[in-house]
Formats: structure tokens, sequence, C-alpha cells
């Protein structure tokens, strides 16, 4: 089991920028592929962007693409999340997610991810 505390949340003006980190806890950390989805009150929670074991593989949701990159080092037990460009659409908590299972290919859905973070709220204002 694994558990994920996110930090590095807060306020920012449209445009700017910000990094989430995804701290977890445990020797295993590796085994897991990592994920960061994003809320706001009364949606389903979104896929942000995911990385594998590795990080050799990175999938991120078409609303994100060329300005969020997701980064992992397997060595700090911990996955980031670099936030650029960002515009008030963005404004959510974002948590962070881990996957046990061993797959093909990088989930993408809520419901492939076992283990959850309480979350960080990122509000961007215009």
């Amino acid at each position: 089991q694994v558990q994920l505390v996110e930090s590095g949340g807060g306020v920012v003006q449209a445009g700017g920028s910000l990094r989430l980190s995804c701290a977890a806890s445990g020797r295993t950390f590796s085994t897991y592929a990592m994920a960061w989805f994003r809320q706001v009150p009364g949606k389903e929670r979104d896929f942000v962007a995911a990385i594998s074991r590795s990080g050799g593989r990175t999938s991120y949701g078409d609303s994100v693409k060329g300005r969020f990159t997701v980064s992992r080092e397997n060595a700090e037990n911990t996955v980031y999340l670099q936030m650029n460009s960002l515009k008030p659409e963005d404004t959510a908590v974002y948590y962070c997610a881990a996957d046990a299972y061993t797959r093909v290919y990088i989930a993408t859905t809520r419901r492939e991810y076992q283990y959850w973070g309480q979350g960080t709220q990122v509000t961007v204002s215009s």
C-alpha cells in the first residue's frame, strides 16, 4: 500500500505557472504508475496526466497538452506536475493517484487507480 501527499497548490494569475508535487510513502514507489486528476465541485474527476513506472512514457488530457508536464523522481518517491500558461478553467482540486497493476498501457481513467492523495487546490485568477 502507498500513501500520497500533494503539495504546491495555490493562487496564480492567468498565464502563470505552478509546480505540484506528490510525495509517496514506502520503498516500492517505482512499481506504481502515477497520475494527476482534477475536480471542480459538481463535476467528474478528470484525467490530467500520467507517467509510467520508469518515467519513460507519459499521457496527457487534451485540455493540458503542451502546457503541463508530468515527471517523476523514483529515488525521491515523488511525482511532479509542472503547469504553465495556466488558465482560469484550470482551477480545480488536483489529486495524485497511484496504479499498482501491471498494464501494457498507461491508465487514464479514475477507476484504474487504487490509491489517492487528499488533493491540493489550484486557483487561477483572470
